[in-house]
């Protein structure tokens, strides 16, 4: 099955991440990212996919998050998994829970992994994914990972999709590129959004950074 991007303006451009596929999500400060994850986290719950999260931090604030941003309509326990780890060598067994996989940050989770490792991680994860139709979302911190890291990941991604936020004269810019998708395009443009901690706005007018 395949998970729809339910962010109204994207939804336009990236409609649905296809089931069985593995897309990065990454950014510098902005906490886009991790909204954006828990949207699509979110999406899948009201689908009825078994939702796993592999993170690097306390998973409490993780399920208040998406308790509060779900609404009453998403119930405390019982349809979430979360897995605290400081580190990871292999992924495979997540992958082979179906549904929707998470990991946040896996660019910190795989700090001291060579770029052979890397590969042979993702490659194992590819298998496992495509064997149960597991959508893995991939949230990465830029510039954590070395050249020879960053070029694995996102070679061995199907998807990339990028948060950037940048200083301008009238404030902080914030816009997101989309390099690769799932389906095989891509998207040579800056997509401008705006994101208050609480909702993200997409803003498809034509502007020049």
């Amino acid at each position: 099955m395949n998970l729809p991007v339910e962010v109204p303006g994207l939804d336009t451009i990236v409609p649905q991440i296809d089931g069985s596929r593995i897309v990065v999500v990454e950014s510098g400060a902005d906490s886009a990212k991790s909204f954006f994850v828990r949207r699509l986290a979110l999406t899948a719950h009201r689908l009825g996919w078994p939702v796993t999260f592999v993170i690097s931090r306390d998973q409490q604030e993780l399920r208040a998050q998406l308790g509060t941003e779900g609404g009453e309509g998403v119930p405390a326990d019982g349809w979430l998994q979360v897995h605290e780890r400081d580190a990871v060598q292999e992924l495979q067994e997540y992958g082979e829970m179906g549904g929707l996989l998470a990991i946040d940050s896996f660019s910190f989770l795989t700090l001291n992994l060579p770029g052979s490792e890397l590969a042979l991680m993702l490659r194992d994860l590819r298998r496992a994914a495509r064997s149960r139709g597991t959508v893995v979302l991939l949230a990465t911190d830029r510039g954590m990972f070395g050249s020879q890291g960053e070029a694995v990941v996102n070679h061995l991604a199907d998807g990339l999709i990028q948060f950037h936020a940048r200083e301008a004269a009238e404030g902080i810019s914030r816009f997101l590129r989309i390099p690769k998708w799932t389906d095989g395009k891509f998207v040579d443009r800056n997509i401008y959004y705006e994101f208050d901690g609480r909702r993200l706005a997409i803003d498809l007018r034509s502007r020049v950074l």
